[in-house]
């Protein structure tokens, strides 16, 4: 007893060398060939979307989604609002206890260009450091001029006070401190923030000439939910 595939019809089983069987029914003239090979492409192709289907099932894949369409009430977004903030802005440099730290130096023989400083300074209601304290600017600023004294700011005003405990605004902008009134813009939020806009106005209110600290007070204006 043996079985075989023949040559002549590849699609055929052999039974002690004889035709015993086809996988696909062989085709009965030259005339229905076409159709023929017509139904062996589609039986094909159907059993690789069935392998395809079976494999997609057992990859899990269907359990995340990269994306859906939500509602604005199920994100609790209601009327926007627009807060006017006003807070000191406390840069201390030198002393037992800075909050304002170089961490990029400027190349030697060159202007302060390229300075960096690390910051985690705090946010006073009044103009007093000992005054109440509101939150913390943290991140960094760097000197980015080569001929006058421009900084660039990209900082979070982390805040602790009242309702606003926990929530957060980002700023980023161009800060030519020489200048009397400076602006920025405020790109983000966080908390009672979230898709917060607006500008923060920056000017200096005292400056150090001999340690360099610096007392700036901020008014922001901020659009939110």
């Amino acid at each position: 007893m043996v079985f075989a595939i023949s040559k002549r019809f590849p699609f055929t089983f052999l039974y002690n060398g004889y035709p015993h069987a086809t996988l696909f029914h062989s085709p009965p003239s030259d005339s229905k060939k076409s159709a023929f090979m017509a139904k062996q492409i589609f039986q094909i192709s159907t059993f690789s979307i069935l392998l395809s289907l079976v494999a997609f099932a057992f990859s899990g894949e269907e359990d995340y989604i990269f994306e859906k369409f939500i509602s604005r009430k199920s994100m609790d977004i209601n009327k926007e609002k627009l807060s006017h903030l006003s807070f000191y802005w406390h840069d201390i440099v030198n002393g037992s206890k800075p909050t304002s730290m170089m961490i990029v130096p400027p190349p030697k023989n060159t202007t302060v260009f390229r300075e960096i400083y690390m910051i985690d300074n705090a946010l006073t209601l009044g103009p007093q450091l000992s005054s109440k304290l509101v939150g913390r600017a943290q991140g960094f600023y760097a000197v980015t001029s080569l001929n006058e004294f421009t900084l660039m700011n990209v900082m979070n005003f982390a805040f602790v006070e009242g309702k606003y405990n926990g929530s957060t605004l980002t700023i980023l902008g161009r800060n030519p401190v020489i200048e009397k009134v400076r602006e920025m813009a405020v790109i983000g939020g966080s908390g009672l923030f979230r898709y917060a806009r607006g500008y923060a106005q920056a000017s200096t209110y005292s400056w150090n000439r001999t340690t360099g600290d610096a007392n700036v007070h901020y008014d922001v204006y901020v659009s939110h939910y």
